[in-house]
């Protein structure tokens, strides 16, 4: 089983209880993959239709302009900046060596930075 934040199975769920409905009001033309995100036909979503599908989705949401993929990078960094280990959140995003992990996604904040430094205060007073 998938690991996942709780809202996001949620969400899941909801999706799937929406499903059924939407593969009725389309069974003439329904291809049954078995797949969680299909197109509007049931195959597999090109991924250009994929963007502009999550496009559409982030303008009505009034959402910047980003990419699917930059969430990806944004779940990553904000594991990164809650101190999950690192060989925990390569495991998460699937990378090969926990290298990749570290060189890609360990960005020092600023908050960050002045937290470890200030641990030093003690030890060298």
């Amino acid at each position: 089983m998938l690991p996942l934040p709780e809202v996001t199975w949620l969400t899941l769920l909801e999706h799937q209880e929406r499903q059924p409905a939407e593969r009725a009001a389309l069974a003439e033309v329904w291809e049954d993959h078995d797949l969680v995100f299909p197109s509007e036909r049931g195959t597999p979503m090109e991924p250009t239709n994929l963007s502009r599908s999550f496009a559409r989705l982030r303008e009505t949401a009034g959402l910047p302009g980003v990419r699917l993929h930059d969430l990806r990078h944004t779940v990553v960094s904000l594991l990164m900046e809650l101190g999950v280990p690192p060989h925990v959140v390569q495991a998460i995003a699937r990378h090969a060596d926990v290298k990749i992990t570290l060189k890609v996604y360990a960005h020092a904040n600023l908050d960050a930075m002045r937290l470890a430094l200030g641990k030093l205060d003690g030890k060298l007073s």
